[in-house]
C-alpha cells in the first residue's frame, strides 16, 4: 500500500516556504539554457517562477545555472536545496537525494541543514511500495527518519518524522505478518511462529499485534505445543480482552478444552481493560 502523495506534498511546499526557499507543484520538460552572465537574483527568481509553474525540470536548471555563475554567494548554498526540492516534486527521488546529500557535505553546520536531512526522509518514505513488495525503500525511510528525529529532536521536522516512524513501524509489521500468513498457509508453522515473534518483540505498539498474538496460539497448537499456545493466548487476553483477535483465540483454545482465565470482553478488578496499562508486554513476557 503506497501512502498518499497529495497531503505531503503540500505539506513539503508549506515547509519550504517557511523555510524561505519557496516552491509549488508540477511536471518535467527541460529546456536548454544559453550560458549567458545574469544578475543572480534574476536567475533565482526565474527558477523559482518555474517551480510555482510546476515546470521542475526547468527550475533546476536555473537553480544550477545560480550556482554556475555565483558559486560562493548565499544564493549559490539556497539554490541546491531548491534543486533538491525540484527533483523532489518531480518525483526524481534519487536525484533530490543527491542534491540534499551534497548541500549537507558543503554546509553541515547550516540551519537549513535541518529540511535536507527532512527531504531526504520524505524522499524514501514516498517509495514506500506495499507490504507484498520488497521494503528496501521502507527501511530506508526509518533510518532517515530517526536521524530527522535524533539531530533536531524539538524542530517541526522532529515532530512530524516521529509520526512516520510509527506509520513505517506498521508497514514493516504488516510485512512481517503478510510472510507470517504465507508460512502458516503452506504448513510451515516453525517459520511462521518466528515472524509472528517479531511482530510482538519488535512492533508491538502496532495495530498488528493483535493478530500476531492470535497467530502464534494457532500456530503453537499446529504443532501440538499448548503451554506456548495458552501463555500468548493469556497475553492477549489480558491486553486485548476486547479484541475480536482474542475471541477468535479464546475459541481455538477451548475447543481444545484448555481454560484461558480471561473471558473475550472482560475488564480487570478496576474495570480497566488491561490493555490500557503501561509497558504490558515488558511485564508478562520476561525480556
Amino acid at each position: 500500500m503506497r501512502f498518499q502523495l497529495s497531503s505531503r506534498k503540500a505539506v513539503i511546499a508549506a515547509v519550504a516556504v517557511a523555510a524561505a526557499l519557496s516552491g509549488c507543484a508540477g511536471k518535467n520538460n527541460k529546456p536548454q539554457i544559453a550560458y549567458e552572465e545574469r544578475p543572480v537574483d534574476a536567475l533565482y527568481s526565474m527558477g523559482a517562477k518555474r517551480l510555482d509553474q510546476g515546470r521542475w525540470s526547468e527550475a533546476v536548471d536555473y537553480f544550477e545555472e545560480v550556482e554556475r555563475q555565483h558559486p560562493y554567494s548565499e544564493w549559490s548554498r539556497r539554490a541546491i536545496l531548491m534543486q533538491a526540492y525540484a527533483y523532489y516534486s518531480g518525483n526524481q527521488y534519487a536525484e533530490a537525494v543527491s542534491a540534499a546529500d551534497r548541500f549537507i557535505q558543503l554546509y553541515p553546520g547550516s540551519p537549513s541543514a535541518s529540511y535536507a536531512y527532512y527531504l531526504k526522509s520524505m524522499c524514501y518514505f514516498e517509495q514506500i511500495v506495499d507490504v507484498g513488495r520488497d521494503q528496501g525503500a521502507t527501511m530506508q525511510a526509518l533510518a532517515a527518519l530517526r536521524d530527522v528525529s535524533q539531530r533536531y529532536p524539538s524542530t517541526d521536522y522532529a515532530r512530524d518524522a516521529r509520526v512516520k516512524i510509527d506509520m513505517v513501524n506498521d508497514q514493516l509489521a504488516g510485512k512481517e505478518m503478510s510472510v507470517g500468513r504465507w508460512y502458516l498457509r503452506n504448513n510451515q508453522p516453525l517459520a511462521a511462529i518466528g515472524r509472528f515473534k517479531t511482530v510482538v518483540d519488535k512492533y508491538q505498539t502496532t495495530s498488528h499485534t493483535p493478530e500476531a498474538l492470535y497467530r502464534l496460539v494457532e500456530a503453537y497448537l499446529t504443532l501440538g505445543l499448548t503451554d506456548e499456545a495458552e501463555r500468548n493466548g493469556a497475553v492477549l487476553g489480558h491486553n486485548y480482552a476486547g479484541d475480536r483477535w482474542y475471541a477468535d483465540a479464546y475459541g481455538l483454545l477451548t475447543d481444545r478444552g484448555l481454560k484461558p482465565d480471561v473471558a473475550p470482553g472482560q475488564a480487570d478488578a478496576e474495570g480497566e481493560t488491561p490493555k490500557k496499562k503501561e509497558s504490558w508486554l515488558g511485564r508478562i513476557i520476561p525480556g
